[in-house]
């Protein structure tokens, strides 16, 4: 499949990748198809992170572009994977056959009509649906409204789901954003710098379906919690010692 040129190409479509043999095809071809549906010019772009099982020749045969991510984790493919993208706006979602590439002209009508991030939304609050035996019990029930909760409170974010894994957003704007965390928890870095640089956010309701790879996901419920919740509580004390310092003093030793 011929590449598209670089001055008509709006859309990446970037799937982070390890071991996705059994998923990755399905999933570039429903948004394929969404891509269609949307009228958009797109790529696609696969952050392989190490994977052995033949995920990247699947990807190759599908027209994808792949880039090779050597340092494992969630955060670093998907900073590779924006790093190499092409397109305009940027799609990123899971290559586990949990989402609806499908959904593509929601995200693509968002952006056209002027948001930098479009969030997609699993839970009910904003109109998602989460399919029986998609989602732990913890996790739909404890862990997600939880951490969102406390991003929505510690960084006034309109956020309903900080992580769903299907989201879209300006290429240029993202990548002008300070990210540095390398596992799971950069979802919710993501956010916070999105909603810090004063991005303009949207959100689309979106399906989550069961884990098609029939194995277990790469995600470790209690540690990548944990580092997410460390990285929404530091990151706001930081940011609100670095205001603290930046503040003006008023004449009598007192911050203005």
């Amino acid at each position: 499949m011929p590449m598209p040129d670089d001055t008509t190409l709006e859309l990446t479509v970037l799937l982070p990748c390890l071991n996705e043999a059994a998923t990755l095809r399905a999933c570039l071809r429903a948004a394929r198809q969404g891509i269609s549906t949307a009228g958009v010019i797109a790529e696609f772009v696969v952050a392989d992170n190490g994977s052995s099982d033949g995920s990247a020749e699947i990807a190759l045969a599908e027209g994808a572009r792949v880039v090779s991510v050597a340092a494992r984790g969630y955060g670093h493919a998907l900073r590779a994977g924006i790093a190499a993208a092409r397109g305009r706006w940027v799609l990123m979602g899971d290559a586990d056959a949990s989402y609806d590439f499908t959904s593509v002209p929601q995200f693509v009508s968002a952006l056209r009509n002027g948001a930098d991030f479009v969030m997609g939304c699993r839970l009910p609050v904003g109109g998602g649906r989460i399919e029986p035996n998609a989602m732990p019990w913890k996790h739909r029930w404890i862990g997600n409204p939880g951490l969102t909760w406390i991003g929505r409170v510690l960084y006034s974010c309109p956020v309903h789901d900080f992580h769903c894994g299907l989201r879209a957003f300006s290429r240029e704007a993202v990548q002008s954003l300070e990210l540095h965390t390398t596992g799971m928890e950069f979802a919710s870095e993501l956010i916070v710098q999105a909603q810090l640089a004063g991005l303009r956010f949207a959100e689309v309701p979106v399906v989550l379906h069961p884990d098609g790879r029939g194995r277990p996901p790469h995600l470790r419920s209690w540690r990548d919690g944990f580092r997410h919740l460390r990285f929404l509580l530091i990151h706001r004390l930081r940011t609100f010692q670095s205001r603290r310092r930046q503040e003006p003093y008023s004449r009598h030793g007192r911050r203005s």
